[in-house]
């Protein structure tokens, strides 16, 4: 009896590892769906940019791109607009999830992935402040350099 009640306890320990807070739940769900990125900015610096985000397309080319987020399997997509023919338009499928951060703003990770859902490149993937959001809109941001100096990339979505 009392080893039976040591491993449920252990068992449940590690479950209870294992889960998600209330706040990503409630994130997760929020964001799942269809998602426009209606405006790609740059803040922290003067001037122009030509910026190629996610090793994939410049920036520009990701305006008026849609989201697609499903939230029961971390999976999804983010297809680029084919009418221009400066970006690589079509779609790419993702794993995404939401990286809790204890001492600021979570944070939207995503990752490639293949028709099969198995990872693209590895390890490799990207990571986005989530600085709003709400059942209508989304504001995420991500930080970089330019020639040494700090630039914060800003992306505003709209929900469909």
């Amino acid at each position: 009896m009392i080893k039976n009640s040591v491993v449920m306890l252990a068992l449940a320990l590690i479950l209870g590892s294992c889960s998600i807070s209330k706040e990503v739940r409630n994130e997760r769900k929020t964001i799942n769906g269809n998602w426009v990125l209606e405006h790609v900015g740059y803040e922290g610096s003067e001037g122009s940019f030509k910026s190629m985000l996610f090793e994939d397309a410049n920036g520009f080319c990701f305006e008026g791109s849609t989201w697609y987020f499903l939230e029961n399997n971390s999976t999804g997509s983010y297809a680029i607009p084919t009418d221009n023919s400066v970006c690589a338009g079509g779609v790419r499928n993702i794993r995404w999830s939401v990286l809790e951060n204890e001492n600021g703003n979570d944070k939207l990770q995503f990752k490639y992935i293949d028709e099969k859902k198995k990872d693209i490149y590895g390890k490799v993937g990207y990571r986005l402040e989530i600085l709003s959001l709400n059942e209508s809109q989304m504001t995420l941001k991500s930080d970089v350099n330019v020639d040494g100096s700090p630039v914060s990339v800003v992306y505003k979505f709209s929900k469909q």
